[in-house]
C-alpha cells in the first residue's frame, strides 16, 4: 500500500545490532538475535535487501569494537551499509535514496534499541510513504529501569502492541513473529 510510486520491493532492515547497542543483559538477546539471523538467511534466499544500519556517536565510535555489529551477524558486502548519527535511520543519511534504488516500498525492521532507534525508524518510515512492519520477536533494548523506563519486556510488549495498528492514509504499519514472516505485501 505504499504512497511512494513505483515502490513494490520489500527490504529487510537491520538496525544497530552492534556490540555496544545488543550488550549482555538486552533482553531475550540471544533468540533475537537468532530471529534476525533467520530472517536475514529468508531474504536472501529469496534476493529480498538486506539493508544494514551502523549507528556512531560520542560512544559508538567508528572503528572500535562496541561500534562493530555483534558477531553472530553477517553482512555480506554485496548488502548496503547505511552509517547514521540520530535516531531515526533516515535522518541525514543515504538511506532513502538506497531503498529507491531498489524501488523498495515496504520494510520489515529487526533490530535495536526498540524504544530509541527502532521506533524513530518506524515513525520515520512511515511519515515518509513507507509501510513498515515491525517483527515482533526480532527486537530488543537493554534494561533501563534505573532511568524511570518501564522494564524491558514491557518496552517491547507496548511497542509491538501499539505498532500492530499503526496506518496512515495509503500506507501501514503492523507488526508478525519471525516464523510468519513475508517478503510479499499482503492486500
Amino acid at each position: 500500500m505504499t504512497t511512494l510510486p513505483d515502490r513494490q520491493n520489500t527490504a529487510l532492515l537491520v538496525i544497530d545490532v552492534q556490540n555496544g547497542v545488543v550488550v549482555p543483559g538486552s533482553w531475550n538477546r540471544d533468540a533475537v538475535i537468532a530471529n534476525i539471523n533467520t530472517l536475514i538467511d529468508k531474504a536472501r534466499a529469496e534476493g529480498v535487501p538486506v539493508v544494514w544500519v551502523q549507528h556512531q556517536d560520542e560512544e559508538l565510535v567508528p572503528g572500535s569494537d562496541i561500534w562493530e555489529y555483534v558477531p553472530e551477524l553477517k553482512r555480506l558486502d554485496t548488502e548496503a551499509l547505511v552509517h547514521k548519527r540520530y535516531r531515526d535511520s533516515f535522518e541525514d543519511t543515504d538511506l532513502e535514496s538506497v531503498l529507491a534504488a531498489r524501488k523498495v516500498g515496504r520494510l520489515v525492521v529487526t533490530g535495536a534499541q526498540t524504544d530509541f532507534c527502532v521506533r524513530s525508524t518506524l515513525h520515520g518510515a512511515l511519515a515518509r510513504g513507507y509501510d513498515a512492519t515491525l517483527v515482533a520477536d526480532a527486537h530488543t533494548t537493554e534494561d533501563l529501569t534505573e532511568y524511570g523506563a518501564p522494564a524491558p519486556e514491557q518496552v517491547i510488549a507496548h511497542t509491538n502492541f501499539y505498532w500492530s495498528g499503526q496506518h496512515a492514509p495509503g500506507r501501514r504499519g503492523g507488526t508478525v513473529n519471525t516464523a510468519d514472516v513475508t517478503f510479499t505485501a499482503a492486500g
